[in-house]
């Protein structure tokens, strides 16, 4: 009896010592999170269950805007960002290469919709060229100012012609219904809420891909999701995982509506204005075409040509696929 008692209690040891391996395998992946829409595939993954499948234990830190995360990528303070403004991200892989490993690139265009001139409730404004004289927000980080003023440039503004200041996208619609700024370039879910709200209307969305890239139709690679190198070298396997999640997350954004639901339950849209923010395309880096790969290098081409970029890279260089 004593015997069975003794095997028994060795074989609940035993199977306690099974429970707690399972409990300790999930690996521990900290990501930088830019709450917009473009952030979508995260929320995904994880209200989905696609990172816990994996055995990882995700976590967010809140960062707003490229500059933050790239700062928490080179001080290996994160193992991922979000979505990483590709200039800044290409910008941080001349600084330290490698620290910016795009497993997924968004595309911005007249159809996935996400950067865009707004302009309040009352300004006398109907294009973008009508913006001279007016005082504008920008979304926050030295590429959001760039690509502004670019494509102002284009509609035949030049600096001086108006004013430009960065803001918190967490204040923009307060902004716009304050009408402490005239317009705004603003992202996605910002400009629906304020459309939503009547406090302001769209001028002109897809601005990248029709002023940088040419064509209002053109992928214009401006954002995703980077791994720092460190990460992809010293946990490779874990790193693999976290890719296979992400690429389960942006199957269902490409290919389910009801992913505007995520939004709502991350409070990042109410649930009025969820079935009008549009959706972008994402792009896994394996499942890039030679003319995605093109497109990206000309937009990243365009910013080394205006001296945002200090000198041309090899965009290929820096996407991971698994």
């Amino acid at each position: 009896m004593i015997e069975r008692r003794r095997g028994l209690a060795a074989l609940v040891l035993a199977a306690l010592a099974g429970l707690m391996s399972t409990a300790s395998a999930a690996d521990k992946v900290t990501v930088g999170v830019f709450p917009v829409s473009s952030s979508l595939p995260y929320f995904v993954a994880q209200d989905r269950g696609y990172f816990k499948a994996q055995d990882l234990d995700v976590a967010m830190v809140r960062l707003i805007g490229g500059p933050p995360n790239v700062a928490a990528m080179i001080g290996d303070q994160i193992d991922a960002s979000a979505v990483l403004v590709t200039i800044e991200g290409i910008n941080a892989n001349l600084k330290k290469p490698g620290v910016a490993m795009y497993i997924s690139l968004n595309t911005q265009n007249r159809a996935s919709q996400m950067e865009q001139f707004v302009v309040r409730k009352g300004y006398n404004a109907t294009s973008i060229k009508d913006l001279k004289g007016a005082k504008i927000m920008s979304a926050p980080g030295p590429a959001n100012l760039s690509m502004a003023r670019a494509v102002l440039a284009a509609n035949g503004l030049k600096e001086g012609d108006y004013t430009l200041d960065q803001l918190d996208m967490g204040q923009h619609v307060a902004a716009m219904q304050s009408g402490s700024f005239d317009a705004g370039y603003t992202l996605e879910p910002g400009a629906s809420i304020m459309r939503a709200l009547g406090v302001a209307t769209t001028l002109e969305a897809g601005v990248v891909a029709t002023y940088i890239l040419g064509d209002p139709n053109a992928n214009a690679f401006v954002g995703g999701c980077a791994l720092t190198s460190k990460f992809i070298a010293d946990r490779p396997a874990v790193a693999k995982r976290f890719a296979d999640a992400w690429a389960k997350a942006v199957h269902d954004i490409n290919t389910d509506p009801t992913v505007r639901k995520v939004l709502v339950d991350n409070k990042l849209v109410p649930e009025t204005v969820a079935d009008t923010v549009p959706l972008l395309k994402v792009f896994m880096a394996n499942d890039l075409s030679a003319a995605d790969k093109a497109a990206y290098q000309k937009f990243i081409d365009f910013s080394t040509d205006n001296k945002i970029l200090a000198e041309r890279v090899d965009v290929t260089k820096y996407l991971k696929a698994f």
